[in-house]
């Protein structure tokens, strides 16, 4: 239902004060069916160190166990003065949420993050530990405390569910430790697997801002050996086995300008979404009974260099009418990976970064309903011009990603094909003028577009624009009630496709909220 900001005038003030708008995003909020519900609360702490919290979790009781949807909602709350922080939530090791926090105003915010957990159902059936952290520093500096708390609500199952359970795998694993490196074992009637990987550079470092970084020769802050290009890999046994493009996070304190974030913060930073990897044509091989070797990593990352974070979760549908499920794979063709970073110097330095990827992997699966073949296709590129000036008082970026995937399932009814093609843009620019204020105008960019087609019908589609706008100013190397700030921030978020339509659109000046306007 359309609606718009209240027709009352918000009263701006000049410049920011000690307190602003709780933080928010744009996007859709997660709603549960008309059906009866159970709460569970996951974890209630408060983080001042790098200790972990660890619980235990019970399944719910008096909403059967079978859930139409699991949603999982973070209530947090800080006060003082806090950089962001990044942080985990684990049920029995399976990362079921990724998350980084915002930065606290002197008189306190609080925030709310929702997800829908569903696709773990399986590891909710069962008592298991919880662990969570966010990692805090706590002194006379940095005072604020991040208290938080995490409840999951189970809706009861029934005709609701019909439509969601084939979405949801039957098994959750996570990867085993052995002497060879990470390995898995999956159930030997497996017909679908797919990998997700909560991929973050993050932890201090350079790798914190990985699109910034330039070749070692270039005379800037942050060098990584080979440039900026990073693409996320699994290997299975050796054999590489999915490519995708990571997902260029800024965090609420990222491109030096806190005042950027306070309100809305970059696409994605509250909630981390795992890159996910259809592993489907290597089932017959994994389904031998015996752990396989399964290995991530980030190309680009300077050997040595931290600063990457890569849980691996594997999701798993089994065929009910079968006990093994044998098969094969077919092709395998790796592209050559093309990774072209040039250095030019001059008043103002510039590097220009080319690279990309392609994978094409065709396997088979004797099932209880046939032979069903399975082609996925990835392909991924980055290209960016990076400049800035002697003392990096003016530092620019003007790049882009895309990761282009479909996979096409021959042999059970009619051929089905999904093709998703994702585009993430970051394009900014901060400077330092001689009276040490310093200006960034940035603009982030997440879209998708994808399409079910079955026997050359469409099925399904979705498209996905989510743009966040921000320029703000303020005096550094002051004290902070004298750094006279100031900023506009922006958020459009667009979903619709077949399930419907979500369209919001924020904006804020000086922390208040001045619109949020929704339509459709």
């Amino acid at each position: 239902m359309p609606s718009s900001s209240p027709s009352v005038p918000v009263e701006v003030p000049a410049e920011f004060g000690t307190d602003w708008h709780d933080p928010l995003t744009a996007a859709p909020p997660v709603t549960g069916p008309h059906a009866k519900s159970c709460r569970v609360v996951l974890a209630e702490v408060r983080f001042r160190d790098f200790t972990p919290y660890r619980g235990a979790y019970t399944p719910p009781v008096g909403c059967g166990d079978r859930w139409s949807k699991v949603v999982l909602r973070l209530d947090g709350k800080v006060r003082g003065r806090q950089f962001d922080r990044l942080g985990y939530l684990h049920v029995g090791g399976v990362e079921i949420f990724r998350t980084s926090t915002p930065e606290p105003s002197p008189d306190g915010i609080e925030w709310t993050v929702e997800k829908d957990v569903t696709r773990y159902t399986d590891t909710f059936r069962s008592a298991r530990d919880v662990e969570m952290l966010i990692g805090n520093v706590v002194d006379d500096t940095y005072t604020g405390v991040i208290d938080v708390k995490v409840t999951l609500t189970f809706f009861e199952g029934g005709t609701a569910a019909t439509a969601t359970t084939a979405t949801v795998p039957d098994r959750v694993l996570t990867l085993a430790d052995g002497p060879g490196g990470t390995t898995l074992t999956t159930p030997r009637n497996s017909e679908r697997i797919v990998a997700e990987v909560y991929a973050t550079g993050s932890g201090g470092g350079c790798e914190e801002y990985w699109y910034l970084t330039v070749p070692a020769a270039a005379p800037y802050s942050c060098r990584s050996d080979g440039g900026p290009y990073r693409e996320v890999q699994v290997g299975v046994d050796g054999k590489l086995a999915g490519i995708a493009a990571p997902f260029p996070t800024v965090w609420t304190g990222g491109w030096s300008n806190p005042f950027l974030w306070y309100v809305i913060p970059g696409p994605r930073a509250f909630d981390v979404k795992p890159i996910e990897y259809d592993l489907t044509p290597f089932a017959g091989l994994l389904n031998d009974g015996r752990p396989h070797r399964v290995e991530v990593s980030v190309v680009g990352v300077s050997e040595g260099q931290s600063g990457w974070s890569t849980p691996v979760n594997v999701l798993v549908w089994q065929d009910p009418g079968k006990t093994v499920v044998g098969g094969g794979l077919l092709t395998h063709d790796a592209g050559e990976l093309t990774d072209s970073t040039t250095y030019t110097p001059g008043t103002e330095h510039r590097v220009d970064t080319e690279g990309g990827h392609r994978l094409t992997v065709t396997g088979y699966l004797d099932t209880s309903h046939g032979r069903v073949r399975t082609t996925v296709n990835r392909a991924v590129a980055n290209t960016s011009a990076h400049r800035w000036t002697d003392g990096e008082t003016v530092d620019g970026l003007d790049a882009s990603w895309s990761d282009d995937e479909s996979v096409t399932v021959y042999g059970r009814g009619p051929a089905r094909t999904t093709r998703t093609h994702r585009t993430y843009t970051m394009e900014g620019t901060t400077t330092l003028g001689a009276d040490d204020r310093l200006r960034t105008v940035l603009t982030l960019g997440d879209r998708a577009d994808s399409v079910t087609m079955r026997s050359g019908r469409r099925a399904s589609w979705s498209r996905l624009d989510d743009t966040y706008t921000g320029d703000a100013t303020f005096t550094v190397g002051v004290p902070r009630d004298q750094r006279h700030a100031v900023g506009r921030t922006g958020e459009h978020y667009r979903l619709y496709g077949s399930d419907g339509c979500h369209d919001r659109r924020l904006a804020t000046v000086q922390g208040v909220l001045t619109e949020d306007q929704r339509g459709c």
